[in-house]
């Protein structure tokens, strides 16, 4: 944990996008892998860890008591920043965004591509599925981003 501790919680908030759901499912991940440390220890503790974040995460039965989440807002003028820093945070919010409408599996193959730049065989290996449901949830939540964005830049004009 101490020496990859940080690099698996920022791997969990990219899974759920929330950094206290991501810090919950890591400390769950732990917990579990404890027991069979000696085990995990011997083989490839990173991709062992990476499984199980992925898998309880997509299959994770704990939601909270409501959807409800909050968002820190202003009112008048205090807070304010440059206009550039307040673009990247719009930027960066309506990306949260739409990456919550993906399903679970999409945005876990989402960011297993891109965050840790994992090819599809290690994908599946990794969701325990076959290559080319990894390419499908790929294409299908890629194609659900690139909709979305079209649809907010046709509207937005």
């Amino acid at each position: 944990m101490r020496a990859r501790g940080d690099a698996l919680r920022r791997f969990a908030y990219l899974l759920c996008g929330d950094r206290h759901l991501g810090e919950d499912l890591v400390q769950e991940v732990l917990i579990k892998a404890y027991r069979r440390w000696s085990r995990i220890e011997a083989d490839d503790p990173d991709a062992y860890l990476r499984t199980a974040l992925v898998r309880s995460h997509v299959s994770w039965l704990r939601r909270r008591s409501s959807g409800e989440r909050p968002r820190w807002e202003t009112t008048g003028d205090e807070g304010r920043s440059t206009p550039d820093f307040a673009d990247q945070h719009a930027s960066r919010d309506d990306l949260w965004a739409r990456l919550d409408g993906l399903t679970r599996a999409q945005r876990a193959v989402l960011v297993l591509r891109y965050y840790e730049d994992l090819d599809d065989r290690q994908i599946a290996e990794v969701l325990r599925c076959a290559m080319s449901t990894v390419r499908v949830h790929a294409a299908r939540g890629l194609a659900r981003l690139r909709t979305e964005l079209a649809t907010a830049s046709g509207g937005s004009r």
